[in-house]
């Protein structure tokens, strides 16, 4: 029974059934006071017949017609004047049970009912009640105990059918309400879920919201938006993967190009001219660098994040190194606000990659000062990155570190951020936007310290 709508079918079945047992003892019950009501009725009325006689008596023909009529051995009627009228036969058999109506609750009413369908003999019952139509006379028959057995067990068989009937119904219509409600709009999202992973890339295979207003038509919502996110993610990467052949191939005519430049570059080691020689060595650092970015974005476009390779260094230098880097920059004000001595372990050029990155990001947004501060706290230093620029656009605030979305400038890709925080991740750290207004934009870097980052090279994950 694999359907969820067939399972649920045969469970309102056995819980209507459930319902009706628990129904069907208290019915028992009050069948049962029922029935003794209605023969007390019977014996009162023959009593009064007994009664209203010139004599007082009846033969005893009638007595015995009667009585069958009543289905009672014998009956008495007490009268709150102290007459007793009697009806019985020529042999009135001893009580073994006597039951008085006018005591007692529920409870003791369901034991007993339970007691007589549990019997299989015929006890003879002395049932003690008031007179339904006469105030403080009292009736008294004597009854077997077998035709109420009988006709408790034919009452709880009309009930069994009754339960059988009522369960049925209900559970069909529980069941053609969940396949219109549930399992049809359910069917209809497994089934776009399976077509869509046949084809992610197919747009047609987008499931059509319904509308609904409640879980299913929310599902549906979800559900589309989803296949879109997924859709868009399989063309990103593909616009990847297109980015890193394009880069698979220009890579070598790029670095013979700087190498050519770094063969012109090594003669003005030996100019005359002080300026110059002394330029040079941040020219050669450049050239190399750029070749090892070169390098490294390859690998990144070929398998992920670039190798991990830690060092332990002072952190105070290679923030020093960001304004030098930036020369071309006119009227850039970077100020250090980072203790002297302050060690941190990581890859130092991926940091500085990361440091720089930000840094362009935000001369970009129209910052004129660059802020470096630093804290550390429980094994992590924390470097933030403050700027007086115009902050970010919502777009950009809302698609942050995503390859593709959060550019805040037009034209831009947005992988600068995403490239940033999945270095930072690869070294134990993070990055983190803390603050962005129309007064500049803070970001936060967390590195581990370097007595807690293990000496061991790790290699670096998304």
């Amino acid at each position: 029974m694999r359907s969820l709508s067939a399972r649920l079918l045969v469970l309102t079945v056995f819980f209507v059934m459930l319902s009706e047992v628990f129904i069907f003892v208290p019915s028992v019950a009050r069948f049962r006071m029922t029935y003794f009501d209605n023969h007390l009725a019977a014996a009162h009325l023959a009593s009064l017949a007994l009664a209203a006689s010139p004599n007082g008596k009846l033969d005893q023909p009638m007595t015995n017609l009667i009585l069958r009529d009543v289905g009672a051995h014998a009956v008495i009627l007490h009268r709150p004047n102290g007459m007793v009228f009697m009806l019985d036969g020529p042999v009135v058999p001893q009580p073994d049970v006597t039951f008085d109506l006018t005591k007692g609750n529920v409870p003791i009413w369901i034991q007993r009912s339970l007691e007589t369908l549990a019997r299989n003999d015929n006890r003879i019952m002395r049932v003690v009640g008031p007179a339904p139509t006469e105030p403080g006379a009292t009736v008294e028959l004597l009854l077997d105990e077998a035709p109420l057995r009988h006709e408790m067990w034919r009452f709880g068989v009309r009930i069994l059918e009754l339960s059988v009937v009522i369960s049925l119904t209900t559970a069909a219509l529980v069941y053609l309400s969940l396949q219109w409600l549930l399992v049809r709009p359910m069917r209809r999202i497994t089934e776009s879920m399976t077509s869509f992973r046949q084809d992610p890339e197919d747009a047609t295979r987008r499931i059509v919201p319904s509308g609904r207003r409640h879980e299913i038509g929310r599902a549906e919502n979800e559900l589309a938006m989803l296949q879109e996110t997924v859709r868009g993610a399989l063309a990103q990467r593909a616009r990847l993967a297109a980015l890193g052949t394009a880069v698979t191939k220009i890579n070598h005519d790029l670095r013979a190009i700087l190498a050519t430049a770094r063969l012109v570059s090594d003669g003005l080691a030996d100019s005359a001219a002080p300026e110059v020689r002394r330029v040079a060595p941040r020219l050669f650092e450049a050239i190399d660098r750029a070749v090892a970015l070169c390098t490294r974005t390859l690998d990144f476009s070929r398998e992920g994040a670039p190798p991990f390779s830690p060092s332990r260094f002072e952190l105070s230098p290679l923030i020093e190194e960001i304004e030098p880097a930036m020369a071309g920059d006119d009227g850039v004000a970077i100020e250090a606000n980072v203790p002297q001595g302050l060690m941190v372990r990581a890859d130092r050029d991926q940091l500085f990659r990361v440091l720089l990155n930000l840094t362009q990001n935000a001369l970009e947004a129209g910052a004129r000062h660059v802020r470096f501060s630093t804290s550390a706290e429980n094994g992590t230093v924390a470097i933030d990155v403050a700027d007086d620029g115009h902050g970010l656009p919502p777009r950009a605030r809302e698609n942050l570190f995503r390859p593709f979305f959060g550019s805040a400038r037009p034209g831009g890709t947005g992988l600068g951020l995403a490239i940033a925080r999945e270095l930072m991740r690869g070294q134990g750290g993070d990055l983190a936007l803390v603050d962005t207004t129309g007064a500049g934009t803070t970001f936060r870097l967390n590195l581990p310290a370097a007595e807690s980052q293990p000496a061991a090279s790790r290699r670096a994950t998304a």
